[in-house]
């Protein structure tokens, strides 16, 4: 099994760790929660292992239709095995009620429940 060694990237959701493969990482999966930019922090008990959950179970998924992907395993609740790709900076963000930067970048009204899901796609760049 993969031993996490050096951290080599900690964001807001993720830590990324070498292993003792040159081409394999463990992605652990934080429950941090940030709003705002990241002006708001807290931390969401198990957030880590249902994001974890849900995106193996994704990745198997896609797999399972022939498209395939950095994923190699979950390794636990909180982890799974991945192997080096160069990243394509794109951040999705799905959204059930009005809140946060949409109601100010739209001028709508916060707390709105919507009817189906809106789904919005960024160019991830802290800078």
């Amino acid at each position: 099994m993969a031993q996490k060694r050096n951290l080599l990237y900690e964001g807001k959701a993720k830590k990324v760790y070498q292993t003792e493969g040159e081409d394999l990482y463990i992605v652990e999966f934080k429950d941090d929660a940030t709003a705002g930019d990241g002006a708001k922090k807290d931390v969401i008990e198990s957030k880590g292992i249902v994001n974890n959950r849900i995106s193996s179970l994704l990745f198997q998924m896609i797999k399972a239709h022939g498209v395939d992907s950095h994923f190699v395993e979950q390794l636990n609740d909180r982890d799974m095995l991945v192997k080096k790709l160069d990243i394509f900076p794109l951040e999705v963000v799905v959204r059930n009620i009005l809140t946060g930067s949409i109601v100010r970048r739209l001028g709508l009204e916060e707390g709105v429940r919507l009817d189906k899901p809106l789904v919005e796609f960024y160019y991830k760049n802290d800078t």
